[in-house]
């Protein structure tokens, strides 16, 4: 059994309530008495894309356990990789893999620069079918920030992952990918992409009302912040939400 936790949309930037939410998610994640195998954030890391938002997110997202993180429509891929992931500022998609004791997490950018709807670049999409070739029968998860199927929610159906028939097309010669995991809604929700689970992971710094919630507003700043916990047992995925209060 692996144990992946999964957080998205801290959005961290000047504002102490940013930080002071993502900092009660990963002390709570630290404080566990179990050595998750992974922690995987799936996208807006900085709100701005900043230098000092990304030094901060770097040390904010420290933990005892493994983490995974890529990009969302917020970030600048150049800061994001100088000042989070401490490489060279380029501007290519940042393209991530974790190998687990038995699985592999491919954290794929869908960020597209300069707008807020995502897509899957011809070459990230090469560099997963070589991931998951290369991963052989053990369990992959794909990772990104954009989902890419509806969630009926019309802002975020809106700015949601497009060319998705072709990240279809290259699942079909996967057999072995158990699940699709992403952000960017800030609310949990749970579909299918292809013929597998697509699970959304709740946002860190807020929560998106659904359309029969409003009109109260579209953002909700009271609610505590959440994640998911996605457990993998011989090719399936079991997932659990979890408030963090």
């Amino acid at each position: 059994m692996n144990v992946i936790a999964h957080l998205s949309d801290v959005h961290i930037d000047a504002d102490p309530r940013s930080s002071g939410r993502t900092r009660a998610v990963m002390d709570y994640l630290n404080d566990l008495p179990y050595d998750l195998d992974l922690v995987l954030v799936t996208g807006d890391i900085a709100d701005h894309g900043l230098p000092e938002e990304y030094e901060r997110a770097r040390e904010l997202l420290a933990a005892r356990h493994p983490v995974l993180v890529c990009p969302g429509n917020h970030d600048d891929r150049a800061a994001f990789r100088a000042h989070l992931l401490g490489g060279e500022a380029a501007t290519g998609p940042v393209n991530q893999v974790h190998h687990g004791s038995g699985f592999v997490v491919a954290a794929c950018d869908s960020s597209v620069p300069g707008k807020d709807e995502g897509l899957l670049e011809d070459e990230t999409l090469q560099w997963l079918d070589q991931v998951l070739a290369e991963a052989g029968e053990r369990t992959a998860l794909v990772a990104f920030h954009h989902p890419p199927a509806l969630l009926h929610v019309p802002f975020i159906d809106g700015i949601r992952q497009y060319g998705e028939q072709r990240l279809a097309g290259l699942l079909k010669r996967h057999p072995h990918v158990a699940a699709l995991l992403a952000g960017h809604a800030h609310t949990p929700a749970a579909t299918t992409f292809a013929g597998r689970p697509l699970l959304v992971a709740p946002g860190v710094v807020s929560t998106l009302r659904l359309p029969w919630e409003l009109p109260k507003g579209v953002v909700d700043l009271d609610q505590p912040p959440s994640l998911a916990f996605h457990v993998l047992d011989e090719g399936r995925v079991t997932t659990h939400y979890r408030t963090i209060l």
